[in-house]
């Protein structure tokens, strides 16, 4: 802000931070929601709006030759390898969400791209499901991945895509930004941002509900590192913050947390038609459910009470989760939904994540 004195107070020039490129999230305009939605409901979707359904098993492409594509868009070998290696290392923390290669890119749900020209960045968590054209990429990398600072950037696209925020925009950060000092750095070289960007990737705090913690992680692997000048507050980063690299302890010990693994999970329940199944679960909880059907026929799955969910159907086959259908009732005054035709003798399971409850009646889970 013109004036403050507390940007007076910083006199050190910028420095190049190694001329380094930055992730630069596409902009996506937060939800709206009905006046009808209570202010505490909607913090409760928005907290797990961007979260996908434990279970989940994400199906990714690399485009490469072979793709009808831009030659701008194809990977060298050894960045599609650096994105192998950094999705294997997010699986290795044994959480609930697995990832799957695939050869066409109509069958990912995560199309990646390494077009030079474009940047680094990541649709988040389940944003990247309105991006539905086979066609258009929602994750990209715009510099080699074989170095020490590539392979911290695929670590860090590929925790966008798993719901994760830049870390500097957490509000309980307490940063004060030279905000003048960022704008000029970010839009000369090698950035060249626009303003709007900007803002939305560095100055705009991200909603309290969005936040993986309830304190600001300096050393995530989604924090930036910030030269000299750009920060005020806390003082301790005036000349510059670095974080250490790879991912930190509040990285594994958040997504153990939001995607628990087997492990750490309850056995799995299993559904038969006609017998309604109380989830009693949390804001924020998942339970998981088999069903073997006795039959092949069209199944209803539906939810009942007065709650915010989103409700996915896998079908299990050896090449992992396949999700078959989804629905997210968030929101509105409906419950989640699904009608599919499934298969006797086939295993899938019902994976249910709920946002929010109100007390008028249990949230349950009927398959007809």
């Amino acid at each position: 802000m013109a004036g403050d004195p507390r940007t007076e107070q910083v006199t050190t020039p910028i420095e190049d931070a190694g001329g380094l490129r930055y992730c630069c999230q596409p902009i996506v305009e937060p939800r709206q929601f009905d006046p009808a939605v209570a202010p505490e409901r909607a913090r409760a979707i928005v907290a797990g709006g961007k979260k996908w359904v434990n279970g989940t098993q994400l199906s990714y492409h690399c485009f490469q030759p072979a793709d009808a594509v831009g030659d701008s868009w194809k990977g060298k070998p050894s960045d599609i390898e650096a994105v192998r290696q950094a999705f294997a290392a997010w699986f290795g923390l044994g959480i609930g969400i697995s990832f799957r290669e695939v050869a066409r890119a109509e069958e990912a749900t995560l199309r990646i791209a390494f077009d030079q020209s474009a940047g680094s960045w990541s649709y988040v968590g389940r944003d990247n499901l309105a991006i539905r054209d086979p066609r258009q990429r929602t994750m990209n990398f715009g510099w080699p991945l074989d170095t020490p600072y590539g392979r911290d950037t695929a670590m860090h696209e590929i925790g966008h895509a798993l719901g994760l925020e830049h870390e500097h925009q957490n509000p309980f950060a307490g940063i004060t930004w030279n905000t003048d000092a960022v704008r000029r750095y970010f839009q000369g070289p090698p950035n060249n941002w626009d303003v709007k960007y900007i803002d939305f990737n560095i100055l705009r705090q991200i909603s309290p509900a969005e936040v993986k913690g309830s304190t600001w992680d300096p050393d995530s692997v989604m924090e930036y590192a910030f030269g000299a000048g750009l920060i005020i507050e806390p003082a301790a980063y005036r000349a510059g913050l670095q974080p250490k690299g790879g991912l930190s302890a509040a990285d594994r010990d958040w997504i153990r947390q939001t995607y628990p693994g087997s492990a750490a999970q309850p056995a799995r329940p299993t559904l038969a038609p006609g017998v309604a199944q109380n989830l009693q679960l949390g804001g924020g909880e998942t339970r998981v459910f088999d069903f073997r059907p006795p039959e092949t026929r069209s199944y209803r799955l539906q939810t009942t009470g007065s709650s915010d969910t989103v409700m996915v159907l896998f079908e299990l086959t050896p090449a992992g989760n396949v999700q078959i259908a989804a629905d997210d009732d968030s929101g509105t005054a409906a419950n989640a939904r699904i009608d599919a035709v499934l298969h006797a003798g086939r295993l899938y399971q019902v994976g249910v994540r709920l946002y929010y409850a109100g007390a008028s009646a249990p949230t349950s889970l009927l398959i007809a």
